[in-house]
């Protein structure tokens, strides 16, 4: 191990440019961040006292095997130069400083990759963090991920939707806290002393949400007795052109938080609601990248199509089946755009066969979005607990509430 690190120990003998995940190093790094895990407590310390717990050399043999890697592997990735500058002192800090809650603000604070949104290019990330809708600990993580940023979603971002913080992202490889449902990497996941006042980037998983996108729809499809377009079976049997659906419906949803009549932090982590809002937050983020790529169809734009039917068919396939049943908001979500559609004809369940009107899909979901949007705009003149019962009224228009919910 030690004789990898030294052979490749000069930037001179690392080139630029080639792939993280076959370089010797990656490996040693990988290995050494598993070692470090178990250890951590759930604030990302390590407790020498706790059962189990390594002894401190041993930590610190750990943390240095990471630092040494990420110094090997830096080369290959020269945008990255300051935040692994910044990573290997905040490692070395954190191993000197006794393995305390980590605090890793500085190295957050150097990473930007939306700075460098280029198609295809690598990033090498390792933070303490817990990784939502996966594990909740601070635990290390390490990720080499790729940039999915093609012309064609640049010149969208560009002239119809700015979106200067998003970055579309996929895996090359990493560890175990991403070896669950996990498709973001947020910056406020990260173990730091105190947030900054603004976060510089944010990435969601493309390749992971459409993998689990063709999955679960080919089941719902089977199970449900659907037929399916020509059309939306190409799409299903196709990874790259779902992967280029979510990355388009992932920018639009990401910038309509802060779009739009919004009687509310836009924010949500800054306040609490009560579930259905969240629901229908999200599902009118959802709703409006439908809208609008309904709009990039009629102009052309192939992904406007598809874009149509991953919203459709991961709202209400996926969603209502994922994560607790109790105030799940994206489940809840995905339930009332089944109902809506269900409500106006859209969809019929006869048979025991589920039957899509193909035709009138686009303009009745597009009814559903305007009543999320008219809620939305006259909330603005009501007390927030007005419009919270208003948000109630409107969902439970079309589910019927537990006779305990209110």
């Amino acid at each position: 191990m030690t004789e990898i690190l030294v052979q490749v120990g000069t930037e001179e003998q690392v080139p630029s440019g080639g792939r993280v995940v076959d370089h010797p190093a990656w490996p040693v790094l990988k290995d050494a961040v598993e070692r470090i895990r178990p250890w951590q407590s759930k604030d990302g310390s390590i407790d020498f006292d706790a059962e189990g717990a390594p002894d401190r050399g041993e930590a610190e043999l750990a943390v240095r095997r990471v630092a040494d890697s990420v110094e090997v592997l830096s080369p290959l990735l020269p945008h990255d130069a300051a935040y692994h500058e910044a990573l290997t002192r905040d490692l070395r800090r954190w191993a000197d400083e006794g393995f305390k809650v980590p605090d890793f603000l500085d190295s957050l604070l150097a990473f930007e990759p939306a700075a460098h949104r280029e198609d295809g290019l690598q990033h090498l990330v390792v933070f303490p963090m817990y990784t939502q809708n996966g594990n909740p600990d601070r635990n290390f993580e390490a990720v080499v991920l790729r940039m999915v940023w093609p012309d064609w979603l640049a010149e969208l971002e560009r002239t119809r939707y700015d979106n200067p913080l998003f970055c579309g992202i996929t895996f090359e490889d990493f560890t175990s806290g991403y070896d669950t449902n996990s498709a973001v990497l947020f910056p406020e996941t990260i173990a730091v002393r105190q947030a900054p006042e603004r976060f510089s980037w944010g990435g969601i998983f493309c390749d992971r949400e459409a993998a689990r996108f063709r999955r679960v729809t080919e089941a719902a499809v089977d199970i449900l007795g659907l037929d399916l377009p020509d059309d939306v079976r190409e799409m299903v049997g196709d990874q790259d052109r779902c992967q280029q659906a979510f990355v388009l419906w992932d920018m639009v949803h990401d910038r309509t938080h802060s779009h739009g009549d919004l009687p509310f932090d836009p924010f949500m982590i800054k306040q609490r609601q009560p579930f259905w809002m969240y629901g229908l937050e999200e599902l009118r983020c959802d709703l409006t990248a439908f809208k609008e790529a309904v709009k990039l169809a009629d102009d052309g734009v192939p992904q406007g199509r598809d874009v149509q039917y991953a919203v459709l068919f991961d709202r209400m396939f996926r969603f209502p089946v994922t994560g607790e049943r109790v105030r799940n908001y994206d489940g809840l979500g995905g339930q009332l755009l089944f109902a809506y559609l269900h409500r106006h004809d859209v969809l019929r369940w006869t048979d025991n066969k589920l039957f899509i009107d193909w035709q009138r899909a686009p303009q009745v979901t597009n009814e559903l979005c305007a009543e999320i949007e008219k809620l939305y705009r006259d909330g603005i003149d009501r007390p927030k607990l007005v419009h919270w019962l208003a948000g109630y009224e409107l969902v439970s228009t079309y589910l019927a509430p537990h006779p305990g919910s209110k």
